[in-house]
């Protein structure tokens, strides 16, 4: 009887001890997937990963000190001005080793926006800023267009140089991409593990406060153009027709029979379309168009982009959607007066506004006639897809109008040069765009340009 109630005693005591083991932790003793919580603990004193790696000038990597920067593109690509002879055109076009930031640009991703102006704030206070290869040369990503680099930056208040693509993994505005296979591979991977147990951005599990979340907004190109701050980052959704399709954009326009105006915008459809959403925005369609609406850092104006449309969903209302066809574009007659000079007011519900007719007819199409061409400037950029492109400076009845092409060629596929318009009038249709802090004609085709 006395060995019974030993053994009781024992597995009892046995019992408090394996309830006490799992019953007064902290509540945290395993993750979702049934791995211990050691594996990702919380961090209590965060370590600074990008100042914790030091830029080696003496070391085999290829290197670059940048003269300027040419264009922000998002979080993860920015275009470079570089020493002359170094790259052609002196820019090199920076895709940031190591690092996958979510889309802002064609693709609208949660915390693409934030890690896009992290970049931007980042850079935009260098004092200086060094590009390295991974490698002893430059190495081409797979578009073949940009080059993979580490971003070294140190601002007034530093003499250290701190590593961007790291400071991205470590903030959590980054996932990984390759991070492990390069130089500073370890660093890498401890940074972007900091930042999964301080759940930071990416990896918070939160919604992005910076992203809309919300239906498309139904309203008309005159809505959208004359209020067009209020609606960035917005889903949007209007009808218009195509008139245009140059480089991955379209443009399209629309009539407003209050106000005797047509009103346009750019469309970036990148690579987010393919077959059947491709011929939906063809040009001459009337098409219904959904959208997220951007700024375009490098034109300086608005967009739309983010187009999706899911063929096995015709009926979805996300989707583009085809109305008709067989449009053609405006090409409103327009003398160069009122292209530079001329004013619109529109009035709407809180009262009227006040344009310069060139802004509210931007991306619309539009024709110039008797056009003086007094000198014409030529890209020479060897590594530019716009190399022998060119802006013609024109004048009439005493205006000043600026039409720019785009690469001219004849019947015989032969390049049109600056000697087929010095001196000459002519008369062009094209659309109304902006470039550098003003704005001019721009034609796509010669067969839009009349030399009298």
């Amino acid at each position: 009887m006395k060995i019974k109630f030993k053994l009781f005693a024992l597995l009892l005591s046995l019992c408090m001890l394996t309830g006490c083991l799992y019953g007064c932790g902290d509540g945290n003793s395993s993750t979702e997937s049934g791995q211990s919580s050691t594996e990702n603990p919380t961090v209590i004193d965060p370590i600074d990963y990008a100042a914790s790696i030091t830029l080696d000038m003496d070391s085999s990597t290829a290197k670059l000190e940048v003269v300027d920067i040419k264009m922000y593109i998002d979080g993860d690509t920015t275009h470079f001005h570089v020493p002359s002879g170094k790259f052609d055109g002196g820019v090199l076009k920076a895709r940031y080793l190591a690092v996958n930031t979510p889309e802002s640009t064609g693709k609208i991703e949660e915390y693409g926006k934030a890690a896009a102006t992290f970049t931007r704030e980042k850079l935009s206070q260098a004092t200086s800023i060094i590009l390295e290869s991974d490698t002893s040369s430059w190495e081409a990503d797979s578009t073949g267009d940009r080059y993979l680099s580490w971003i070294w930056y140190k601002t007034a208040d530093s003499n250290e140089y701190r590593n961007l693509n790291v400071e991205l993994l470590q903030n959590g505005l980054a996932i990984a991409s390759n991070s492990a296979n390069n130089r500073y591979g370890s660093t890498c991977v401890a940074a972007i593990n900091q930042a999964k147990a301080q759940k930071l951005n990416v990896y918070s599990g939160q919604k992005d406060p910076n992203f809309y979340y919300g239906d498309a907004i139904e309203l008309t190109l005159k809505e959208l153009r004359t209020n067009i701050e209020q609606y960035n980052g917005k889903k949007v959704a209007f009808n218009g027709v195509i008139t245009m399709n140059n480089a991955q954009t379209v443009y399209i326009e629309d009539y407003d029979a209050e106000t005797d105006v047509y009103y346009g915008i750019s469309i970036y459809y990148g690579y987010n379309l393919t077959g059947a959403g491709l011929d939906i925005i063809s040009v001459g369609n009337e098409v219904r168009i959904v959208g997220s609406v951007q700024y375009y850092e490098a034109g300086g104006t608005y967009q739309v982009s983010d187009l999706s449309y899911r063929q096995m969903k015709p009926n979805d209302p996300n989707n583009i959607q085809k109305l008709g066809d067989g449009k053609a574009p405006a090409y409103v007659l327009t003398d160069a007066d009122t292209f530079q000079n001329g004013k619109v007011e529109i009035v709407g519900e809180e009262g009227s506004k006040t344009f310069n007719y060139a802004q509210l007819a931007m991306n619309t199409s539009v024709e110039m006639k008797n056009l003086t061409v007094k000198s014409v400037y030529t890209t020479n950029n060897e590594d530019s897809s716009s190399k022998g492109a060119m802006t013609l400076t024109c004048e009439v009845d005493g205006v000043t109008v600026s039409v720019r092409t785009t690469v001219l060629l004849d019947e015989n596929k032969n390049l049109i040069t600056a000697d087929a318009f010095e001196g000459k009038i002519i008369d062009v249709k094209g659309l109304v765009d902006y470039f550098d802090g003003s704005y001019q004609i721009k034609v796509f085709s010669m067969d839009n340009i009349t030399i009298h």
